[in-house]
């Protein structure tokens, strides 16, 4: 059963946060979904509320991250070394969809708190925005981007709560005598409905084109039972599945409990694992 004073507790963070948004700057316009935005846009996330700049994915600001009700290092990729299986991740940084932006302008003297903002960002009053990419981000984006960038987004709702699914390609590791290919995949859960709910379990499959099905169980997901309410209605995770084909599929779903102790069902939609050709492998 949901606690009540979680709920309390929630609310309270949520306050707090509304209240000193408006110190933030002044809101721009909203791009239309064929326009792409561009790095050192500003933007406040609207799922989460946090501050962010573009980049070719995002940086949290870092005075943001504790009231984030999601993973702040969901960006992962594989080590270059040669024969390394590592999975590195990198503190602070998001994937956002084109419908999670608000764009502003900043008013602070610090835009966003976050150490690796100076490095990749520069400022340039002439430039709309007036911050753009440093040659240390231009070189990132070159060498990491086919595992960085966004590709396609799968969205699905049951009962008034959403499942959106966001699957990355990282490349591939040999594993003497087979080639390993992996993925990283993204998962938010939005409660539209009226009521608090908690996830309690999760339920996967994972069909490679090997012609293999797994199955996954477990409670919750990444060591959490995250609670769904008015107050945060939306939860982010990412995590990692490996396959020995260079293609395969994944679908599931989450099982939920509302506050009178009702249990469902909530699909988590299909979404395909593809390895690009291979032509990014590592």
């Amino acid at each position: 059963m949901l606690k009540k004073w979680d709920i309390q507790v929630d609310q309270l963070e949520f306050i707090k946060r509304f209240l000193t948004i408006a110190e933030v700057g002044l809101l721009g316009n909203v791009h239309s979904q064929d326009k792409i935005y561009s790095p050192g846009q500003f933007f406040l996330h609207k799922v989460f509320g946090y501050r962010g700049a573009v980049l070719f994915q995002v940086l949290i600001d870092s005075r943001d991250a504790p009231y984030v009700h999601a993973q702040t290092e969901s960006v992962t990729f594989l080590g270059s070394q040669e024969g390394s299986r590592s999975i590195y991740a990198i503190p602070g940084l998001d994937y956002v969809s084109h419908e999670d932006i608000i764009p502003y302008t900043s008013s602070e003297k610090v835009p966003i708190k976050h150490e690796l903002f100076e490095k990749f960002l520069r400022h340039s009053p002439r430039d709309s925005p007036p911050y753009v990419a440093q040659d240390a981000l231009k070189g990132w984006k070159k060498k990491n981007h086919p595992w960085l960038e966004l590709s396609s987004v799968h969205r699905q709702t049951t009962d008034g709560i959403r499942v959106t699914a966001i699957p990355f390609f990282m490349g591939t590791r040999v594993n003497q005598p087979n080639i390993v290919y992996w993925w990283r995949y993204c998962i938010r859960i939005e409660n539209e409905s009226n009521s608090a709910v908690i996830l309690r379990e999760r339920h996967w499959r994972i069909f490679s084109l090997s012609g293999t099905l797994e199955t996954v169980r477990g409670r919750g997901v990444v060591g959490q039972e995250p609670v769904l309410s008015k107050a945060t209605p939306a939860f982010q995770y990412s995590s990692h599945v490996s396959l020995q084909s260079p293609n395969g599929h994944m679908w599931g779903s989450f099982r939920m409990e509302r506050q009178d102790g009702h249990e469902f069902d909530v699909r988590i939609p299909p979404f395909s694992l593809d390895s690009k050709g291979d032509e990014f492998g590592v």
